[in-house]
């Protein structure tokens, strides 16, 4: 949308405000306990302070921004304990996803996955740990899509949005994407030949891999 055209106040400048920010700090663009300034980000954004506080205020909710008393704001900081927290959280609905999805997923759906897995063996061949957790995020995201479970799909986006520092750290720790592949070519052959308990299964052996990973 051209600047000129942008709106400063009310809700449309909220939520664009809010989608901004929330993309810079899921992308690494602003980094953990980073001040968030009212006044530079309603400049940046071309809003008003008051559609940056509101966006602030909903980044809160989603766990990714802290608002500290007499401080402002900052990017919220995910301790190693609370990164474990969530990952525990998510072993519960990730599996009941591949599970769902087991069941659920069409053979074009099946194909997708089976194209992704073969895609990351080929990253990790090519030591691309960068291109592998993208792939991993994106496997992860289509195996929520595929089971159709839309409430737990809303959950885990939350849960995972305050996970993505971490996720690079894994994907960049040496051996680990090796570690990693084996586990979710696990999960797709489980998927693709329709077991669900053999896909939640391996799911929660793989979240519980990365829980290992964490508290190394």
């Amino acid at each position: 949308m051209p600047k000129e055209a942008r709106p400063s106040t009310g809700e449309q400048a909220k939520q664009h405000a809010l989608a901004q920010l929330r993309q810079a700090i899921l992308h690494g663009e602003m980094a953990p306990a980073q001040r968030l300034v009212e006044n530079e980000l309603a400049e940046q954004f071309g809003v008003t302070r008051a559609s940056i506080r509101a966006a602030l205020i909903d980044l809160e909710s989603q766990g990714l921004v802290e608002r500290i008393r007499n401080r402002g704001s900052r990017v919220r900081v995910v301790t190693v304990d609370e990164a474990v927290a969530i990952t525990e959280c998510r072993m519960v609905l990730e599996g009941l996803c591949a599970a769902k999805a087991a069941a659920l997923a069409s053979d074009e759906q099946l194909v997708a996955l089976t194209e992704l897995g073969t895609a990351m063996t080929k990253a990790v061949a090519d030591g691309e740990p960068v291109t592998y957790s993208d792939l991993n995020h994106e496997l992860h995201t289509r195996i929520r899509e595929f089971s159709g479970q839309q409430t737990a799909q809303e959950l885990l986006e939350r849960l995972n949005a305050q996970l993505v520092r971490h996720r690079f750290q894994l994907a960049l720790r040496p051996g680990r994407p090796q570690q990693s592949l084996n586990e979710h070519l696990t999960m797709i052959e489980a998927i693709r030949a329709r077991d669900p308990q053999a896909a939640e299964a391996a799911v929660r052996a793989h979240l519980g891999s990365v829980i290992e990973a964490l508290r190394d």
